[in-house]
């Protein structure tokens, strides 16, 4: 009984559980009417504050700000994340390498690297060139932080008076950031990115830090860069040394050096250089009666008008270098190249660029083009890599990710003919779909049965579909690489009408293939290589990879044969020369947004293309259109007067009476023949006809005193001279 009495009170005993909960309990409520109680307090005092009417529009609009700006601040952030990647190690470094670069005939072409000259501190400028400088690229220098609003918003307001761009917004900051890092592509992408580069400049250099920089960096023209270089150049003197009237023209150049280099166009480069006075003066950093000498008495510069300047060639060559030097283990960094460069070459292919671009540029609504020629033993010799290399250094040549259209069938069909097919095979020109996809020839009709060699000739894209599965994906994708194909492929299903970016050389080096009978093309711009001693420590003929078959002879045979078709009887018709036959393949892509042609001889190989830096669409241009016009108006001129070599494996190489070449679209005055003796032997030899020019004719006593010391044939050749 008493252990049941002693278990009931253990029973009845309150547990602190209760307590707990009790706790929990009070402390929330007496935290929600505290909070109650404050709530209220904070909406009685928020009601004093309330706005209504117009204030009221203006706070709705105040918020709305924040709230775009909020948002506007992580799309930025998110803009800026590729300048952040590429100032993540800082500045990039300048290579300390230092080349002098020779033509085929020893000449030196140029310099690149560390010999440009060596920086002169902002302090040792001279005073006026640093004005004339900020009067005319950027007033506002020492006042931005690397983008210019006011400056932006009047070079708008001048260029919308003037119905033009007369004017730029850019300031130095952002012209050092393109240097830097940037291309001079127009691009949406690229002035963003320039904009928080500037911003990162500013962020972590001094003014005059970034003065100092772009005096440095930035290319002047003749190959020359930094206005040290520049001034020794055009001047062949210091900078500290210039006159007001050197001052203002090199200021002048940064805007355009190629358009007003002196050496290149002097009244160009004086009436710009007036221009700069005049800013100077509009700037308040000098009196019109300061200037007025340097007007009356204008710059002259030196005289190196027959100075050539491959310099997208050179920075080719340059690289190529390097890649040499690093392969090898080098320590030294100064060297001497002589490289495959043929400046008579170059010159026609400048030429032909300019040429087409300038009669019919309008026309196609296309403003660049890329152009390099190869020998068929893979030595490069011309290389234009735009339009103007004073205007923008990149190189669409060697740099340019373009669409190669039609013009990348030949792998397909190189695949094919290794894998044992031959041109008078058939295939069937019929609709085909793959997954969504269903590609169209370019007429949207079809053909039938056709032979390859036909569906080639006639650049049928479905024919080209259907081959491409049956070689193989992986098999088209090797054969391109092995043929000289540098850039990624995809490989994908649409590969065969070339959706797969490429470049130009890239082009050029896989159709040398064709031309040096099936084997490996070995593409080089380096002939020798010494160091500064003259020592040679690289020479292609011997330190080149031995040569390689890449396609079978019946399979380059085979090729030939039907790229030949191509230009005889295919699209690519304009290209046809009058001494050899042609082999070549045209490449039109989607919106005519490229147009190409690469085509061979047994001599050249030369990829030309043509399109817009922006990726826009032209006026229906073709790649039988000016690129073949382009490339036939060089190869007429580059095969003359000299021996002509068959296209391998081909019957009748050369036509027995001569092609139909350039309809009228491309008739004009054709570019005179290369030369074929190098610059120091002509300008001797000229130097000699002029001195027998001048001479005095010889009297009859001292004929008859010659011809009486002469003795045997001697007599007789000095009686048939005067005779």
């Amino acid at each position: 009984m008493q252990n049941d009495t002693n278990q009931s009170r253990k029973r009845r005993q309150p547990s602190r559980l209760i307590e707990v909960d009790a706790w929990i309990d009070s402390g929330l409520w007496r935290a929600f009417h505290a909070f109650a109680a404050w709530w209220e307090g904070v909406t009685i005092v928020s009601r004093k504050f309330r706005a209504r009417g117009f204030n009221r529009v203006l706070v709705e609009l105040s918020c709305e700000g924040l709230t775009l700006g909020l948002v506007g601040f992580v799309i930025l952030f998110a803009l800026a994340q590729p300048a952040i990647k590429m100032t993540k190690n800082g500045l990039p470094q300048e290579s300390d390498y230092s080349v002098q670069f020779l033509d085929k005939h020893g000449d030196e072409i140029g310099r690149r690297g560390i010999l440009r000259a060596a920086a002169v501190p902002i302090d040792e400028m001279p005073d006026s060139f640093i004005k004339a400088l900020l009067a005319t690229e950027d007033r506002r220098f020492f006042d931005h932080f690397g983008i210019d609003f006011l400056g932006l918003m009047r070079a708008m307001t001048v260029n919308a008076q003037a119905g033009g761009v007369v004017q730029g917004g850019s300031t130095l900051t952002q012209q050092l950031a393109k240097n830097i890092f940037l291309s001079n592509e127009r691009s949406l992408d690229r002035k963003i990115k320039e904009a928080f580069l500037s911003l990162w400049l500013e962020s972590h250099y001094s003014k005059r830090q970034i003065l100092a920089m772009y005096l440095d960096r930035a290319y002047m023209g003749g190959g020359s860069f930094g206005a040290a270089a520049a001034s020794e150049f055009y001047f062949g003197k210091n900078i500290r040394e210039v006159s007001l009237a050197e001052a203002a023209m090199l200021a002048g150049l940064f805007k355009a050096p190629a358009k007003y280099a002196p050496h290149i166009n002097l009244p160009a480069a004086r009436a710009r250089a007036n221009e700069v006075l005049t800013n100077m003066v509009q700037a308040s950093f000098l009196t019109e009666g300061q200037v007025i000498a340097a007007r009356r008495n204008p710059a002259t510069a030196i005289d190196r008008s027959s100075t050539p300047s491959p310099d997208y060639f050179l920075d080719y060559a340059f690289e190529e270098v390097q890649r040499i030097a690093k392969a090898k283990g080098l320590t030294q960094h100064n060297f001497v190249a002589r490289t495959t460069i043929d400046l008579d070459l170059q010159k026609l292919a400048d030429e032909a660029v300019e040429y087409n671009l300038r009669q019919f540029g309008k026309t196609y609504d296309v403003g660049e083009a890329a152009m390099v020629v190869l020998s068929a033993d893979g030595s490069v010799r011309a290389i234009v890599g735009g339009r103007d290399y004073g205007v923008s250094q990149f190189n669409r040549a060697t740099r340019a990710l373009r669409q190669p259209g039609s013009s990348f069938k030949v792998y397909v069909y190189a695949a094919a003919m290794q894998q044992g097919m031959k041109p008078t095979d058939t295939i069937v020109d019929s609709p085909i779909t793959i997954g969504k996809w269903s590609p169209q020839n370019y007429g949207r009709s079809f053909a039938g049965r056709v032979t390859l060699a036909n569906a080639l000739a006639r650049s049928l894209n479905v024919p080209a579909v259907k081959l491409y599965q049956k070689v193989g994906f992986d098999n088209t994708v090797a054969t391109a690489k092995a043929m000289g194909i540098e850039s990624p492929l995809r490989g994908d299903k649409t590969m065969a009408l070339g959706t797969s970016e490429v470049t130009v050389m890239d082009q050029a080096t896989a159709y040398t293939v064709f031309a040096n009978g099936g084997m490996n093309p070995n593409r080089h711009a380096i002939q020798q290589l010494s160091d500064g001693t003259g020592k040679v420590v690289w020479d292609a003929r011997n330190d080149m990879p031995p040569r390689q078959r890449i396609l079978s002879e019946d399979a380059t045979k085979s090729m030939n044969e039907m790229l030949v078709g191509v230009s005889e009887r295919g699209t690519a018709r304009k290209a046809q020369l009058t001494m050899t036959r042609v082999g070549g393949k045209t490449g039109t892509t989607q919106s005519y947004r490229d147009g190409w042609f690469v085509g061979y001889t047994g001599n050249y190989v030369g990829a030309v293309w043509f399109g817009n830096d922006s990726f826009a669409p032209t006026n229906r241009l073709t790649g039988g259109s000016l690129p073949a016009l382009t490339w036939q108006r060089f190869m007429e001129a580059a095969h003359q007067h000299i021996d002509l070599k068959p296209i391998p494996y081909l019957d009748d190489p050369f036509p027995a009476e001569s092609a139909k070449v350039a309809n009228a679209e491309g008739d004009g005055v054709r570019p005179a023949p290369p030369e074929t003796l190098g610059k120091k032997t002509q300008d001797v030899l000229s130097d000699i006809a002029d001195r027998l020019d001048a001479m005095k004719p010889l009297e009859a006593e001292q004929l008859a005193s010659a011809e009486a010391s002469g003795s045997g044939s001697g007599g007789a050749a000095v009686t048939a001279r005067a005779q």
